[in-house]
Order: structure tokens, then sequence, then C-alpha cells
């Protein structure tokens, strides 16, 4: 069952201003080091940026909190699965509020897209309750 529904556009832009304006602060306060290495190596860093950013915001929606009760930038990551395929891994309070809507017995699953094509960067991110046990096609 869906527990969460997330989606966020950005423009591109908007990030390699914030990156050119506040440099290092900006990316340390709002990304993971997992996603910062990742991000650094890309020759569209921006755009690789913005993809991770609309993630998040995506992912805040469907935790029905927004970047609010306890839930931080940097509790929210984008990692690859062995595949390549991205997921989010949440720690800190977004993990506790993943934890506070998961319904007893079931396992909370992350599916997340992202997309690129400049100006725009978007993200959609659907959480789903699967019943501990049950069998999930990956």
């Amino acid at each position: 069952m869906i527990i969460g529904l997330g989606n966020d556009l950005i423009d591109i832009r908007r990030i390699e201003k914030s990156i050119e304006r506040f440099g290092d602060r900006f990316i340390e306060r709002i990304f993971t080091d997992v996603e910062r290495a990742k991000s650094d190596k890309r020759a569209q860093r921006a755009a690789s940026y913005a993809k991770r950013f609309a993630a998040k915001e995506a992912c805040a929606k469907a935790l029905g909190t927004g970047l609010n009760r306890g839930v931080f930038w940097r509790d929210m990551g984008v990692v690859n699965l062995p595949g390549g395929k991205p997921t989010m891994r949440l720690t800190g309070g977004a993990l506790a509020r993943l934890e506070a809507i998961t319904p007893a017995g079931h396992t909370a699953l992350i599916e997340l897209t992202i997309t690129d094509d400049f100006p725009l960067a978007q993200a959609i991110v659907i959480i789903q309750a699967v019943e501990r046990g049950a069998v999930t096609l990956k």
C-alpha cells in the first residue's frame, strides 16, 4: 500500500546560483557525503545536485512533514542500489517519521525516480508499506 507520495520540480539554474553564491557552505548544509562525492564527479555538476535537491523535497513531501517536525536536509540522501537504481537512505528525524507512518507488520520501501532536462530537474518519491515476508520485485 502507498503511504506517501511526493513530487518536486526545480530550476537547475537556482542550484547553480546557490553554489556560486554560497559554495561549500550550501553544499555541506544540504547534501550528504555520498551525494557530494557522486555530484562532484559529474560533468553536469549543478544538474546532479538539483536532482538530489528535488529528491529531498519530494521525499519530505512523501513523509508528510516537509522540512519540518525534525526532518532535515541531510536526513535524506540519494543512494544507488548495486544495479544503479536510485533510492533514498533516511536517518535522524526523517527515519523516525518513516517508522511512525509505517504500519505495524510492514516494511517501508522507498521508490525514487529522478531526471533532468535543462533547465529543469524533477524527482518523484513513492513510499510503500510492504507486508513483512511478502515478495517484492526490484
